[in-house]
């Protein structure tokens, strides 16, 4: 049986105590899972993130996690904007194996080697997920990772997403229903 790579079990949380976005709430996923969570803005998906990276705490219930990495819908704000994009992510992996995985995602060795600010926000998006994959992450937290991308390229990445679940899970938030139909398990439908 594969490993269980988030449990949250009974889960309550909202900023106010009139305003829940989570009551009693339960989710588990799987090494080899992809679990989407869909729903208009506002019902708390993103907040949902921030409990499991532990930036919010639940009111109660639990929350385990095993290593994980995370992909941000904005990617400029997901790197220092005075560092190329190289030295940051070998700030936090080996960079083993990003030839290949830089390849199969449209990127070039002159993307890496920018600043933040020269590339689209496209090429930004897909190092944030080349360096998400390079962490080796047993849990991917994935919030509109293709939302900054054409329609290509968005099944191109899903795509590639998709052959590296051995050993990983992934926890995707989408305002995409199609998208989490075609690679997820099971979506979760939030509000």
């Amino acid at each position: 049986m594969s490993l269980e790579v988030l449990t949250i079990e009974d889960v309550s949380f909202g900023y106010t105590k009139e305003a829940m976005l989570f009551e009693h709430f339960s989710l588990s996923v799987r090494q080899g899972q992809i679990k989407a969570i869909v729903g208009p803005s506002g019902v708390g998906k993103s907040t949902l993130f921030e409990l499991i990276l532990g930036r919010v705490k639940p009111h109660n219930g639990l929350i385990k996690s095993t290593s994980l990495s995370q992909v941000f819908q904005d990617p400029y704000s997901s790197f220092h904007p005075s560092y190329v994009i190289r030295d940051q992510i070998a700030d936090v992996t080996s960079m083993s194996g990003y030839a290949k995985l830089m390849e199969q995602m449209g990127l070039c060795e002159d993307n890496l080697d920018a600043l933040p600010h020269k590339l689209s926000g496209g090429q930004l998006q897909r190092c944030s997920i080349l360096r998400a994959l390079l962490m080796k992450p047993q849990l991917l937290l994935l919030d509109e990772p293709t939302s900054a991308l054409d329609n290509l390229n968005q099944l191109e990445i899903m795509k590639l997403i998709v052959s590296q679940l051995d050993g990983m899970g992934v926890l995707l938030i989408t305002h995409d229903s199609d998208l989490a139909r075609w690679c997820s398990d099971e979506t979760i439908r939030l509000g």
